[in-house]
């Protein structure tokens, strides 16, 4: 989800559906560049602050596996076969 100055709070951001192990080591080694978001944060939601200079490559990154943990499980699975990375083509 796109959030600019929710509520007030000033950020330009993404709050994304993460994993926890990324979540909180994302959390720890970057409190600038990331947030734990309202409403969705303690169901493991990050947010990531476009405002702080993130390379596009990490933003990507994240939201990519913010993709796989949210999606349904058959959709995960055809296109991991159309791409080759789980199954046949």
């Amino acid at each position: 989800m796109y959030h600019e100055n929710h509520h007030g709070d000033g950020r330009l951001a993404l709050w994304c559906n993460a994993f926890p192990e990324a979540r909180d080591a994302l959390l720890r080694a970057e409190p600038r560049r990331f947030f734990v978001p309202p409403y969705m944060g303690p169901s493991g939601w990050i947010g990531v602050r476009l405002d702080r200079r993130l390379p596009w490559s990490r933003v990507g990154a994240i939201v990519r596996d913010a993709w796989h943990r949210s999606a349904p499980p058959r959709l995960l699975a055809a296109l991991e076969g159309e791409d080759g990375a789980g199954g046949e083509a």
